[in-house]
């Protein structure tokens, strides 16, 4: 399928990205992305217990695995690796942000996304080499933590999301969807960011239960 290129404020965006995950019914998953190690280190490094799933599986027995009350399989990753960065696709509690400095150790950069469906809003999260980077929520820009909090300020200012002064500068009317859309666009362009999404919903990927 031919790339399409879709203009967001002054963020081009080129594909299918990950603004995707805004478009489901529900946002459900808390995704991964690792630059610098394997799917299999990514998934082994979140905790995976290696060899716990023997082969790769789809979207919806993930889920079943999480949710089957007869085991003990509370989380689960699925991975894979898409325009230089490796992903994994969280199942179950999804404590992915709380390793961020573990997986990112040794020089590997990491960005995590947090739909946080049961505490709004949803969070992005930037680690590398060991170090918490940089935090903030889809939403709430204007608050931001970490080692470097305004490591995205100049991207946030240039999308129309804040004012140089950092002030919140979309519109009150905006949908949360629109809202989220355009700050998934610019960590999109910023880190090259993309998420297969028939991969993610419809095929089978390798997977970890994690230990």
């Amino acid at each position: 399928m031919e790339a399409q290129l879709v203009l967001v404020g002054r963020v081009s965006i080129v594909g299918g990205g990950i603004q995707w995950l805004v478009d489901q019914d529900d946002w459900r998953h808390c995704v991964v992305f690792a630059r610098g190690i394997t799917p299999e280190e990514l998934g082994l490094r979140m905790g995976g217990v290696p060899g716990s799933v023997v082969s790769p599986i789809t979207d919806t027995e993930a889920w079943d695995m999480v949710l089957d009350l007869a085991t003990d399989d509370d989380d689960v990753v699925r991975v894979g690796a898409r325009g230089g960065w490796s992903f994994a696709v969280e199942y179950g509690l999804g404590d992915g942000g709380e390793r961020l400095a573990d997986v990112s150790r040794n020089g590997v950069e990491v960005v995590h996304l947090n739909p946080s469906v049961d505490h709004p809003p949803a969070m992005f999260s930037y680690a590398r080499d060991g170090v918490d980077v940089c935090r903030f929520g889809i939403g709430e820009e204007v608050w931001r933590w970490g080692d470097q909090p305004d490591l995205l300020l100049p991207e946030l200012v240039a999308a129309g999301v804040l004012h140089p002064d950092g002030e919140y500068a979309r519109p009150d009317s905006e949908s949360y969807r629109d809202r989220d859309r355009h700050t998934l666009a610019l960590i999109e362009t910023r880190f090259g960011l993309s998420l297969p999404r028939d991969e993610v919903e419809n095929e089978r990927l390798p997977a970890f239960i994690i230990g």
